[in-house]
This record gives structure tokens, C-alpha cells and sequence, in this order.
């Protein structure tokens, strides 16, 4: 028996990067998966590779911020497998206009608010009476480290992040006594192919100096959090934010700085300093 034997998820954001990592080791645990995405030839090569490699998978395509569509995924899943055990809510939209408040454009705040915030909404909503009618359910919310601090760009993503994580919370609060367990990962910068062309090698490695491993985050290492958290090997974890970001958020501003000194921390050099 598999981990996820017969259990049936839904994978949004699937056609590819960390979503399509997620939906593979879904199926690896034993889950048939619905993979989601808005776009059709990426959610079907997503299938191809499952199929590939034995698993059981069907494409829906769609727009997270849509209700309709939501509806329509859940009675495709519901018809094809005959339920919903997980749902992973993972697709996510940033903006390079979302730069700052002082030039905020309503419109680009309004819509890192749809994808980032109501498709999760969405998601959860057309998810619970299915998994509330079978006796429960796992949803997982991918939110970001940019949720859990500021940041000098992206405020837009970051808030909505946060509310992502606080909707998190409120359904398992609401729910969590009928059998539905909800919980957030917060990945730090993991790169993909989605997301390599848009980082300067420098910025790459600031960040990779400031995390507490020896390399930098794989898409692998959150869908192996998700997986996790699917199974019945979380089952007494709820309402909590696993962040995945190779300790970026653990220690004190200038850490690398200090690291790179040979220093223990930030304002303590180890000795004494020598009297004048």
C-alpha cells in the first residue's frame, strides 16, 4: 500500500514548475490527481508524465478566480473519481508592477488579490461539501515567506499571501471538527523553470547565503511537504504554516554578513575588544 492510496486530489497551477512537481509526487503516493492550470497543452503534458510513470490523472482547464469554473472542476472530479480527499491550492500570479504603495495601481493590487487570495477561496469553498458529505478532507494552501515578512517589492503578493494564510486558518477553525484539515506552506525562493528567467544570478545568491543548507530549495522539496501534509502521517496537524525555505526565516538580519566574518552573530565577535 501506498501513502496515498485511493485518494483522489486536485492540483491547481499543475501545468507546470512546483505545481507539476506536486502532482507527480501526488501519484508516486498513490493519489489519482486532477491537474488544473489555465493552460490546456501544459495541463496535458502534466497528465502525459503521470501516465508515464503509472499514475492516474485527468486535465481540467480553468481560471482559479472564476466560480464557474471551480464548480465545473469539482463536478469533473467528482464524476471521474467519485470524490475529493485533497486539494492543493497552488497556482499563484505576481506582477513586476507591483513594485510598491506609493505607485500601487488598483487594478494590479486587484488582481494579486483574485489569484493569490479568492482562487484559494474559490477552491476551498467547492471543496469542503464534497469532502464534509465523505467524512473529510486535506487542503493545502501554498502561500510564500512572502507572506511572513516585508519585503522591498511585491507588497501586493505579500498581503495577499497573508490572507492566504489566515483563510487557512479560519477553515480549519470552522471545519476542522468535521474531519477537514487545513494547513499553508510557505516556500522560500524555489526556483524553476517558471521563475529562473526573471532572477539575477545576484539575487540568487543573496539568498542562498542567507539559507541555513547547503543548497538552495528544489521544487521536489515542497511537493514532499505536500505530500506529507495530504497523508494520514499529519493527522494532527492542522491550521499551521509549515514554512519550506531552507531556514531563510530563522535567524537575524545579517546573518551572511557575519557568516562571512567568521562571526557567531551579528554584535558579538567572540572576544573582547582591546583597550585603548
Amino acid at each position: 500500500m501506498k501513502l496515498l492510496d485511493e485518494k483522489v486530489g486536485i492540483v491547481t497551477g499543475a501545468g507546470g514548475g512546483i505545481g507539476r512537481c506536486v502532482a507527480l509526487a501526488l501519484t508516486a503516493a498513490g493519489a489519482a490527481v486532477v491537474v488544473s492550470d489555465i493552460r490546456q497543452a501544459a495541463a496535458d503534458e502534466t497528465v502525459a508524465l503521470i501516465r508515464q510513470a503509472g499514475g492516474e490523472a485527468i486535465a481540467v482547464v480553468g481560471d482559479i478566480s472564476e466560480e464557474a469554473d471551480w464548480v465545473r472542476l469539482v463536478a469533473a472530479t467528482i464524476e471521474r473519481f467519485g470524490a475529493v480527499d485533497i486539494l492543493v491550492n497552488n497556482a499563484a500570479a505576481a506582477s513586476f508592477k507591483d513594485r510598491d504603495i506609493l505607485s500601487m495601481d488598483v487594478a494590479v493590487w486587484d488582481a494579486a488579490m483574485r489569484i493569490n487570495l479568492r482562487g484559494p477561496m474559490l477552491g476551498c469553498k467547492h471543496v469542503l461539501a464534497a469532502m464534509l458529505q465523505q467524512g473529510g478532507g486535506a487542503i493545502i494552501n501554498i502561500a510564500s515567506g512572502a507572506a511572513l515578512t516585508g519585503q522591498l517589492s511585491q507588497p501586493a503578493y505579500g498581503a495577499a499571501k497573508a490572507a492566504t494564510i489566515s483563510l487557512t486558518r479560519s477553515v480549519a477553525t470552522l471545519y476542522g471538527k468535521q474531519g477537514i484539515r487545513c494547513n499553508a506552506i510557505a516556500p522560500g525562493l524555489i526556483m524553476h523553470e517558471g521563475l529562473a528567467a526573471f532572477f539575477p544570478e545576484e539575487h540568487i545568491r543573496i539568498d542562498s547565503d542567507n539559507l541555513l543548507t547547503p543548497s538552495p530549495g528544489k521544487p521536489e522539496d515542497i511537493a514532499n511537504a505536500v505530500v506529507f501534509l495530504a497523508s494520514p502521517n499529519s493527522g494532527f496537524i492542522n491550521a499551521q504554516v509549515l514554512s519550506v525555505d531552507g531556514g531563510l526565516l530563522a535567524h537575524t538580519p545579517g546573518y551572511a554578513q557575519a557568516r562571512a566574518l567568521g562571526q557567531g552573530s551579528v554584535g558579538y565577535v567572540g572576544k573582547p575588544k582591546a583597550e585603548s
